[in-house]
């Protein structure tokens, strides 16, 4: 690796920059791949959907010629999730080393982060429509009890919202008459890195973001996305921008106030992301914080 790594990895394995949104993740990743010849590993849910780009807040722009991976991998419309995450990671992890960068994780999504780093031992199970539309039926303290009657939560996030209940108590039953293929990546020494802003300018900053994003043309992208037959709901399942864009776009509400739930639906996500991150150093993992 090239001169100064020392300083940027100091004896890991991997850089993770991360934080809530509008935290200036990338602009931070970017200028720190530019110091230790670096490349850039995406830890972004929805950034891997080729075609939702304002939405997603690529901002392929500021990467300025420094190599990116794990975006634009998997068409808009797809249920992508944290197993295929996990497999497409460690391949592009390996890549980086094998040419001797530096690899740096950014992101905010935390699930995606730790299943990255910590090695996560995660099974591969298929959605199963019937059954959620079933279990989407069923109160959420039900659905806790069917769930914990068949395995011990490795901690509350296991349920922390009812999509990823619902996935968790998907997985428990299928696992309980199917043979399941697990993943079995080691877990990397990281250098974990968090960008830190006050909730006032944070929530100022996703306001002009936002503004500048519907200008951009964010309600176009989404009647695009819409316009070449990806259903409605598929989009909502997204959630945030393409949710309320396609309740727009559907009829559901009116303009403004599709703007003013999107906005508070975002500050409410910086929110819970920034809990996430708490939860990381409860469970053990050392986050060296930055204001910025």
């Amino acid at each position: 690796m090239s001169k100064g790594d020392d300083n940027v990895l100091r004896g890991a394995d991997l850089v993770c920059v991360l934080g809530p949104t509008a935290s200036g993740k990338t602009r931070y990743a970017v200028s720190l791949a530019r110091r230790c010849d670096g490349e850039i590993l995406s830890g972004d849910s929805r950034q891997v959907y080729r075609g939702m780009d304002i939405g997603t807040g690529k901002d392929l722009a500021d990467y300025g010629g420094i190599p990116y991976h794990l975006i634009d991998i998997a068409e808009a419309g797809e249920k992508y999730n944290i197993y295929r995450y996990q497999h497409d990671f460690e391949a592009a992890y390996r890549d980086i080393v094998s040419r001797g960068k530096t690899p740096i994780l950014c992101g905010g999504s935390g699930l995606y982060l730790e299943a990255a780093t910590c090695g996560y031992y995660l099974p591969d199970v298929p959605a199963n429509p019937a059954l959620r539309a079933e279990l989407e039926a069923l109160p959420t303290e039900t659905l806790i009890a069917r769930y914990e009657a068949l395995r011990t939560p490795h901690n509350t996030t296991d349920y922390d919202t009812r999509q990823r209940l619902i996935r968790a108590l998907e997985i428990a039953l299928y696992e309980e008459s199917h043979p399941v293929t697990h993943t079995s990546f080691l877990p990397k020494k990281t250098r974990y890195i968090g960008l830190l802003v006050s909730r006032e300018v944070r929530n100022a900053r996703i306001d002009a973001r936002l503004e500048a994003r519907l200008r951009e043309g964010m309600v176009d992208e989404v009647r695009g996305l819409l316009e070449r037959g990806i259903p409605p709901e598929d989009l909502i399942y997204y959630g945030l921008e393409y949710k309320y864009l396609t309740l727009y776009l559907t009829g559901a509400m009116g303009y403004d106030e599709m703007v003013e739930k999107l906005r508070i639906a975002i500050h409410q996500f910086a929110k819970r992301q920034m809990t996430w991150f708490r939860g990381m150093e409860r469970r053990g993992i050392k986050i060296e914080w930055m204001e910025v």
